[in-house]
């Protein structure tokens, strides 16, 4: 099976050919600032991104007539529960007049869908966990502030890809397992995954939860209002501090979590005091989220960027190996993911629904 990835990021659009789940073709397609100055909003940006897809794709010698089928990166699209999602003109007048937001991965499903039409013989185009994925329980929505209700918006590709990875390898359905999943990289992201639905998760995109590399975490309320109101802080910068200019950046003016591994060997006390106050907090969410599975955990699983220090990995397992087996899968391949998906629907392996 030929499948073509697609997933178009703010300064970039990276695209994958595979051979089943097998990665033959990657490219990491850059976007200069005087490419995109003339482009007021995302859409505008449709044409040119397919022309370089459909350029890059030619000068590897690779023709789209030999597809089987297109997955694009889902955008900002309404919530809905997680899945692969064939693409229709529903789901591309949303993401033309985006009501969620603006995002480049607003121009997954579009591009997809053209280049799958292009390729002829009525080959199929789907998206698969886009960051929207809502499947949360009515409980995990209350916050003690009936003006305010929590949201769903995770790494939900990657936080159910390796969840289901998991399952094939212990032989087992994702739909049968309780699992905590934990992606770590500029933002943190911890789900409670019950029999194949994540029924709580911090809303990762405003930097709930944890804190991570760039994100301040779940600060406390009181201490926040009163920064507010203090006079000395205009929204944009609030904004800028709990995501963007938060957690790591803070306090150790780094987002890369290898840049902070190194000070910690080198000796540097502050830093390793914070990456531990990191590793505490994410421990904190796991076990938090054990209790909605009520002990009940198959596995934690811990994924993303940082999980490739296998110090900071062993200060999570000391914390929560009580709960279940840590299970890791470092790194947070997207277009991986995005394969999988597209493959394992077309296999009927995974149901696929259709956006309303």
């Amino acid at each position: 099976m030929r499948i073509l990835a697609i997933n178009p990021g703010s300064t970039s659009t990276k695209i994958a050919v595979f051979d089943g789940v097998k990665e033959v073709i990657v490219k990491n397609i850059k976007h200069s600032v005087d490419e995109l100055k003339d482009f007021e909003k995302i859409f505008e940006q449709y044409d040119f991104r397919e022309k370089v897809i459909l350029n890059e794709l030619r000068k590897e010698g690779f023709e789209v007539s030999s597809l089987d089928a297109v997955v694009g990166r889902g955008g900002l699209l309404k919530p809905i529960p997680g899945g692969v999602y064939r693409i229709n003109d529903k789901m591309i007048e949303d993401l033309k007049e985006p009501r969620m937001g603006e995002h480049a991965s607003n121009l997954g499903a579009p591009i997809a869908n053209a280049i799958a039409k292009a390729a002829g013989q009525g080959i199929p185009a789907f998206i698969v966990d886009p960051v929207v994925v809502d499947e949360m329980e009515d409980s995990a929505r209350i916050t003690g502030m009936p003006e305010l209700e929590r949201v769903s918006i995770f790494h939900a590709l990657n936080q159910k890809a390796v969840a289901r990875r998991y399952a094939r390898e212990k032989g087992v359905k994702y739909e049968d397992l309780n699992l905590v999943v934990a992606h770590l990289g500029g933002g943190v992201s911890v789900g409670a995954h019950k029999k194949g639905k994540v029924i709580d998760v911090n809303n990762a995109l405003d930097g709930d939860g944890p804190f991570s590399p760039e994100r301040s975490g779940g600060v406390p309320a009181g201490q926040l209002v009163k920064m507010c109101f203090s006079g000395k802080h205009d929204i944009g910068t609030i904004l800028k501090k709990l995501k963007g200019k938060g957690g790591l950046v803070a306090y150790l003016g780094t987002n890369s979590a290898y840049d902070v591994e190194k000070r910690i060997e080198a000796g540097d006390k502050e830093a390793e005091k914070i990456y531990k106050a990191m590793a505490y907090q994410i421990s904190k969410d796991i076990g938090a989220l054990s209790t909605v599975l009520e002990g009940k955990v198959d596995a934690v699983i811990v994924t993303g960027g940082v999980a490739y220090d296998k110090t900071f990995m062993s200060w999570i397992e000391e914390k929560v190996s009580f709960i279940a087996d840590l299970v890791v899968y470092p790194g947070e391949d997207e277009m991986q993911a995005l394969a999988e998906g597209c493959f394992y629907a077309v296999s009927g392996d995974i149901s696929v629904s259709e956006y309303e």
